[in-house]
């Protein structure tokens, strides 16, 4: 009930949805993205940010899709959103404001992906070191790629 709800509620919102495994997905544009999560957190108990990633799609124009998941204890339900960016400039605003375990799910993404979010001002690297040339998780990261040796820190 809470998903018609929020297609209802919030179509002006979004561009797309439709339902995976029972959770709703939602497409929608990187300008919409902080007036939607704002909403869903407090007019849909949409509390908790379960995750932030991407995935790489090297053939299309918009390559990646910078994906949320958020989970709802009121009505026990997980939501996904889906915007899509172009390679050119991968980047969306930063949810720190409103989910404070974003400053590390967007640390990784950034480091992985290469996507930058506007506003989180603390992207250094988190899973690996501070030098590491690339981004591992793109399709088109070369796998027998040899990294920079950098100094030992004591």
């Amino acid at each position: 009930m809470v998903y018609e709800t929020i297609c209802e509620n919030l179509k002006d919102q979004f561009e797309n949805s439709w339902d995976s495994y029972g959770m709703l997905v939602l497409d929608l544009s990187a300008d919409k993205l902080l007036p939607l999560v704002t909403r869903l957190k407090e007019e849909f108990g949409f509390t908790l940010l379960l995750d932030v990633t991407a995935v790489d799609f090297p053939e299309r124009e918009l390559r990646f899709d910078v994906v949320y998941h958020l989970y709802s204890s009121k009505h026990n339900k997980r939501l996904r959103l889906k915007v899509q960016v172009p390679e050119s400039k991968p980047a969306v605003e930063t949810v720190t404001g409103l989910y404070g375990s974003a400053r590390y799910l967007e640390r990784e993404a950034h480091e992985m992906y290469g996507i930058e979010f506007t506003g989180n001002n603390d992207l250094r690297p988190i899973l690996l070191y501070e030098g590491f040339v690339g981004h591992p998780l793109r399709k088109d990261y070369p796998i027998d790629m040899e990294q920079p040796i950098v100094e030992y820190r004591k």
